[in-house]
């Protein structure tokens, strides 16, 4: 995924928290657009939770999940 796809994820209005997902399976979540930067050229995301960093290379997200979809995939209605 490139850097334009996590921009407009935290660009959007309403903004809906999401979930980066990464390709050795890790998983970054972004409650608010304010845990998320950006560096310019190097297109680097930085995210954070609680106390930490997570330095993120955008080649090595493979999707964007957003909440509604995250509930929707775990509660499921037996069949």
């Amino acid at each position: 995924m490139d850097i334009k796809g996590v921009r407009e994820a935290l660009h959007r209005n309403p903004f809906t928290p999401f979930t980066i997902c990464l390709a050795d399976g890790k998983t970054e979540i972004v409650p608010h657009p304010d845990f998320v930067a950006i560096a310019g050229e190097r297109r680097i995301v930085v995210v954070r939770q609680d106390e930490t960093w997570a330095v993120i290379e955008p080649l090595l997200i493979v999707s964007l999940e957003y909440e509604a979809e995250a509930a929707s995939k775990g509660n499921g209605a037996p069949g």
